[in-house]
């Protein structure tokens, strides 16, 4: 399984006209569910003249919750061609929203499906595409004479501590590129006296 995914970094937006029908796209980076309907629920209110507001999503490293919504045009002809481009690009995280503004000549569903597509894929090209890690969380706890060998390990695997307390005892919460994180743990392991837990 790979630990690294492709996503769009902040928001973008294309457009595309086909016989006076109007597409406007608005890609979006989001990494929750909620993030989604609060989006969406936006664009109904800001877009509330427009004919049809319609979307798809993936979400997850590993691209596993997705939809695709055609809000009211013939079933496929919007929902599909936006979620096809999402996984063309191998994107996740990421919802696209087209907003239709009707101009009176219908475009027959070859037509709607190719204009939906071509709006989408006009904001992929203005959006800024990153590769992303996914990171995996360890805790571990020692006491305080173990320092140096517990952080010469960190430094040597690039991990990075993201919650310390100091007290009795050292607890560190360590965050690192899940492909390294059974090395980390298997390296702090041999430190005798390091506990340690995967999150």
């Amino acid at each position: 399984m790979t630990d690294s995914y492709l996503t769009i970094a902040g928001t973008s937006t294309g457009e595309y006209s086909e016989k006076r029908s109007k597409f406007l796209a608005f890609a979006f980076h989001v990494e929750t569910l909620d993030e989604v309907k609060t989006l969406v629920r936006k664009c109904e209110k800001d877009y509330y003249d427009a004919r049809h507001v319609c979307y798809a999503y993936v979400l997850g490293h590993s691209r596993e919750v997705f939809r695709a919504v055609d809000n009211g045009e013939p079933s496929g002809t919007a929902g599909k061609p936006i979620l096809g481009q999402l996984n063309k690009n191998e994107l996740t995280n990421t919802l696209v929203i087209v907003v239709r503004y009707f101009g009176g000549i219908k475009l027959g569903t070859s037509g709607l499906t190719n204009a939906y597509k071509q709006a989408v894929i006009d904001a992929i090209a203005n959006a800024t595409i990153e590769e992303r890690t996914v990171c995996a969380r360890i805790n571990i706890s020692f006491e305080y004479p173990l320092m140096n060998d517990v952080m010469r390990v960190i430094k040597e695997l690039n991990a990075v501590i993201v919650e310390q307390a100091m007290e009795l005892t050292c607890q560190f919460t360590l965050e690192i590129r899940q492909r390294d994180a059974e090395q980390l743990s298997a390296r702090l392991a041999l430190i005798r006296g390091v506990v340690v837990q995967d999150e």
